[in-house]
């Protein structure tokens, strides 16, 4: 079983973790809309894609 020959000290484990960290998500603003969007991605709120109606978005019907 391999076992370390020495412990590792706050400073090398803390070097090996400077990578782990979460990274805040890219969003962009769609040129059609405003609304913010993953870059290279459809539009949620208005179905446009890249200045192409892609597809249109469906109406709720609201019961009251």
């Amino acid at each position: 079983m391999a076992v370390p020959k020495r412990k590792v000290s706050r400073s090398r484990r803390n070097m090996r973790r400077a990578h782990d960290r979460l990274k805040p998500i890219n969003l962009a603003e769609c040129n059609n809309c405003g609304s913010k969007k993953l870059p290279h991605h459809i539009c949620a709120s208005c179905g446009v894609y890249d200045g192409r109606q892609v597809f249109q978005r469906p109406e709720v019907e609201k019961t009251a």
